[in-house]
């Protein structure tokens, strides 16, 4: 009897270890309103997150019954916390001037907390210090979506290297849609390359082996699957709010064990491509966590296909690597069977890993 892969075991727990959750809330969206021709005019911004990042914002006595929620009364409570956490640390300024704020207000909407303060403004170009970025985790952004009443840039981002942003006026936002659209695609590409579960799935379903049509026809399915409930999620046809998105992201993990089992049971996978299919639809809302309940207004059309797109390129990124090492040893039936059981046995270490972290919460 053959040893017991051991190695892959340790490393699939390791890589479990290293990521427990691939969707974590890393974005922050706004929108700006200027009201024209006035001397001192009024300024109005509307601020979408989760209820988890405003958590890391103000974390004082929010959360009153340390629930990991956060209802409409605890956001009525404690208005000096959002103060001093969120807008105190978003400076806005005309002309190089400051505006000072005059109002603000707080909502607990299904998926996500609204934040709204409104301004008074001297004339000038608005300029915006997301001071929010030097407490929250790296990779963190926060997307400027539209400006002036009917305006919608494609977006603008703001990170930790570069926390300012001129806000343009409405009449301008056409010249920001282009690098807005790539900014959506950037951000799509970088949650598939650092999405782990998505990648060890993926690294599963091709493990087995097969001709490029094959290949063709996984990726196809999968990519077909988790376009269709990524875009009912962020158009709002499918709500996720934080239960449901706890249970997706166990079924995700879910798709990883079963996958690896038939790796290691089965010597054919006829049915390989449905099942992609079927875990794809699962993978899509985990995706969709990305931009679902962040109230994306008018830019979420934009935001969901230039989203998409950037997971797309990225997933076929992410195939082009692995797919040479995986052909070269197919022609090594051996090797291509031991590197087959060894990996799958990691894999499913890391799916059980994953499965049990995200099912207890």
């Amino acid at each position: 009897m053959k040893s017991f892969p051991w190695w892959g075991l340790w490393a699939g727990l390791l890589l479990g270890a290293h990521s427990a959750s691939a969707h974590d809330a890393d974005i922050l969206y706004t929108q700006v309103r200027r009201t024209p021709d006035a001397r001192a005019s009024q300024v109005r911004q509307v601020l979408t997150m989760t209820a988890a990042t405003l958590g890391r914002l103000a974390p004082a006595g929010l959360d009153a019954d340390s629930d990991g929620a956060l209802s409409q009364a605890e956001l009525d409570a404690r208005p000096d916390v959002l103060s001093s956490g969120v807008w105190d640390v978003l400076p806005l300024t005309a002309g190089g001037a400051p505006c000072a704020r005059t109002a603000q207000a707080a909502r607990a909407r299904a998926t996500f907390v609204e934040l709204t303060a409104t301004f008074t403004c001297p004339e000038g170009r608005l300029r915006q210090r997301y001071g929010v970025l030097s407490v929250l985790p790296s990779g963190y952004r926060v997307i400027l979506g539209s400006v002036g009443e009917g305006g919608a840039p494609g977006a603008l981002f703001a990170e930790a290297g570069q926390p300012s942003l001129d806000i343009p006026d409405p009449g301008e936002v056409s010249s920001s849609a282009i690098g807005g659209f790539l900014g959506w695609v950037g951000l799509g590409m970088r949650h598939i390359v650092e999405g782990v579960d998505h990648l060890v799935f993926l690294l599963a379903v091709l493990l087995v082996g097969g001709g490029f049509k094959r290949v063709l026809l996984l990726v196809t399915s999968f990519t077909v699957a988790h376009s269709l409930t990524l875009g009912a999620t962020a158009l709002g046809w499918v709500v996720l709010d934080g239960e449901r998105a706890r249970w997706v992201e166990a079924a995700i993990a879910l798709s990883i064990i079963y996958v690896a089992v038939e790796n290691l049971v089965l010597r054919e996978h006829r049915h390989r491509a449905l099942v992609t299919f079927l875990f794809g639809l699962v993978h899509g809302f985990g995706f969709a966590s990305v931009l679902a309940g962040y109230g994306l207004g008018d830019s979420v059309v934009k935001g969901l296909l230039g989203f998409n797109l950037g997971v797309e390129l990225g997933q076929a990124l992410v195939v082009a690597v692995l797919l040479p090492p995986l052909r070269m040893l197919q022609r090594r039936p051996r090797a291509h069977l031991g590197t087959v059981r060894v990996l799958s046995v990691g894999i499913l270490a890391a799916g059980g890993y994953w499965m049990v972290q995200r099912a207890l919460g």
